[in-house]
């Protein structure tokens, strides 16, 4: 009796854990892989990406078998989000929609907190991904350079922070010292800077050509010329990795909105499909009341929940193409050391 009931519940958890397996830290375990821990690191992202598809047929029938149960659960939401909810509440919608229906995205997008979310979100990456590119390669490109003054000492004292971490309430008390509570700056200026991508993107451009340096110092180019003219360009596959990890961080991020915002107006997409997923509450009454009665009745809490998610997911997945093809290389390139 009782899982039947709860099968909804356990599909979106279940698509969310398989999220979390194929988000493993590929590209860190890859980079960080030798032959010495070659036997304890391999995992099965690495594993299917050394072995590859060209080995033979069996090993395509497995890639093949693994893909189509990692996209399961999400295509289970998909079906359910095209189906009817009161025909969805009998069960046996496992592929495909029984009864197709739209009236579930009907209902979110007449929810103003969607579109609030979405507005937020899509601001936030966006302003987000710029400013974290732009700090965190000047910053790159100071610690690639060997004539830094105390480079070893600053490089040694920004892998510390990497390590230790002061924890929530005094990062909190900062915040609120410095007054960005309650404001979207607090998305923006706490993730300015990553170690990591900073460690990435000066390792790349320590693989640019020294006599490129050098010949513009002698046409008298200053230091940020060369580094927003000649050292930008020339690093466009590192630039779009760290803009996709950033990027998907800031779009997926809603803890920071649960935690450091209490205005409606500055609530994140993701604030608000895991409030969907964890209440009962999809849409206000108000909204509700200016929806058709036989639109009410036809639908269920279980079938909006899967329509937020598809729209919630949708921008993500389409721009994630454009910048997969980038990613192998910039992390290649980037974790090689000059």
């Amino acid at each position: 009796m009782t899982l039947p009931c709860i099968m909804p519940t356990v599909m979106v958890m279940l698509l969310l854990a398989i999220s979390g397996i194929l988000n493993s830290g590929f590209d860190r375990i890859y980079m960080l892989q030798n032959p010495l821990n070659l036997l304890r690191s391999e995992v099965l992202d690495t594993y299917v990406y050394k072995v590859g598809i060209a080995s033979d047929w069996l090993m395509i029938g497995v890639l093949t078998a693994f893909m189509l149960i990692c996209l399961y659960p999400f295509w289970y939401v998909v079906a359910g989000s095209f189906n009817s909810g009161s025909d969805y509440m009998r069960g046996g919608v496992l592929f495909w929609p029984r009864c197709f229906s739209l009236e579930n995205y009907q209902v979110v997008m007449v929810d103003s907190r969607l579109w609030i979310g979405f507005r937020v979100t899509i601001a936030r990456t966006i302003v987000g991904t710029v400013f974290h590119l732009a700090f965190t390669s000047m910053v790159a490109y100071a610690m690639s350079r060997d004539d830094l003054p105390c480079r070893k000492g600053i490089y040694w004292y920004c892998m510390l922070t990497m390590f230790f971490g002061g924890g929530l309430i005094p990062f909190y008390l900062l915040l609120k010292t410095l007054g960005l509570l309650n404001s979207f700056w607090v998305y923006i200026i706490p993730g300015m800077f990553s170690v990591y991508n900073m460690i990435i993107i000066s390792n790349y451009f320590r693989s640019v050509a020294e006599e490129i340096h050098e010949s513009a110092v002698m046409d008298g180019a200053s230091e940020f010329i060369i580094y927003s003219r000649l050292y930008l360009p020339l690093s466009k596959p590192v630039l779009a990795t760290v803009t996709l990890w950033v990027g998907v961080g800031q779009w997926n991020s809603f803890f920071d909105t649960m935690v450091y915002t209490t205005d409606r107006n500055l609530q994140t997409l993701q604030l608000f499909l895991y409030k969907m997923i964890k209440t009962s509450e999809f849409t206000s009454k108000a909204e509700m009341g200016g929806l058709p009665a036989e639109l009410v009745s036809n639908i269920s809490t279980t079938t909006v929940r899967y329509a937020t998610i598809v729209v919630s997911t949708i921008p993500i997945l389409c721009i994630y193409p454009f910048l997969q093809r980038f990613l192998t290389k910039g992390i290649m390139l980037g974790s090689l050391k000059g």
